[in-house]
């Protein structure tokens, strides 16, 4: 048997237990069953992240902090975005703002940051405060100042959901690695972006630019990330989990700040009023950190 038949027998038995185990649809008795592995399926499945090589500080030869914006308007990244809907839809499929939010409210990820540089922590009574807002009507003032209190169908209670997440900022560290030489990329921090709470119904584009809801240790959530899987429009029996569409970069992002002697100031910053402009110091940017690769090999 030659190499190749030896590798496509072992990729085929993968896929077929990646297909078997993927939802046990084909073999469920009843709807229950569906997405539920049996005991077997389990203990032959080592299902787990794919672990980050240890890098020494010494192997870094080039280093550049770059923040990036992910807007969900893009095709390319809508399957970060959907389900929005989630009423009529299996249990196995959620956004990615749900799977975060899931995870947070369920002591899951347990560590989630105001910012990106992990300077302050955010409880729970912080998380609900900046994902729900309450609000009382007119009639319901006129009420309160007659009888003394509200009824609650005057109350209106505004949540966060995955519809009203525009965008996800992205930390992450570029860096060449002399030992392997190549240039590498690591995510350090994830954060959903959306309005305020507050405004979210405004009219007004100042309202409604999108602001960071949560900052989380990428780290921290890549087992969660891993359980959930996204939609692959090409193959739905090998859905892609949202740890591999981040850290493979299948998406696409703008560059909005790099670290700089400017205290890390954002191209806004300094490009003010002119959107082409951002972009094209975005591509500059990005650019500058690829033509170093380049010029690595100049001779």
């Amino acid at each position: 048997m030659n190499y190749k038949s030896l590798l496509a027998i072992v990729f085929g038995v993968a896929f077929t237990a990646q297909l078997n185990a993927q939802a046990n649809i084909l073999n469920a008795k009843d709807p229950e069953e569906i997405g539920v592995r049996t005991e077997e399926q389990k203990a032959l499945d080592n299902d787990k992240p794919l672990e980050y090589g240890y890098v020494d500080d010494r192997d870094i030869m080039f280093a550049k902090m770059t923040w990036e914006k992910v807007v969900l308007d893009e095709r390319v990244n809508f399957p970060l975005y959907y389900p929005v809907d989630t009423n009529n839809i299996g249990s196995d499929r959620r956004s990615l703002f749900d799977v975060l939010t899931k995870a947070v409210d369920q002591g899951k990820i347990t560590d989630v940051y105001s910012d990106s540089y992990f300077t302050g922590k955010r409880t729970q009574k912080e998380l609900d405060q900046i994902r729900t807002s309450v609000d009382t009507m007119d009639i319901g003032y006129d009420q309160l100042n007659a009888d003394g209190y509200v009824d609650p169908e005057y109350i209106i209670t505004r949540t966060i959901s995955s519809y009203n997440v525009s965008a996800y900022l992205i930390k992450g560290l570029w860096y060449f690695d002399k030992r392997q030489g190549e240039l590498k990329y690591r995510i350090l921090a994830l954060a959903p972006a959306a309005p305020d709470v507050n405004f979210i119904d405004s009219n007004d584009e100042a309202n409604n630019e999108p602001i960071p809801l949560f900052w989380i240790f990428y780290p921290d959530a890549r087992d969660v990330l891993h359980e959930a899987k996204a939609f692959n429009t090409k193959n739905s029996a090998m859905p892609f989990s949202f740890d591999h569409i981040l850290n493979s970069r299948r998406f696409n992002g703008v560059i909005y700040k790099e670290e700089n002697v400017y205290g890390d100031r954002e191209v806004k910053e300094y490009i003010a009023e002119n959107a082409l402009m951002q972009l094209l110091e975005s591509e500059r940017i990005k650019e500058k950190i690829r033509n170093f690769e380049l010029d690595m090999w100049s001779y």
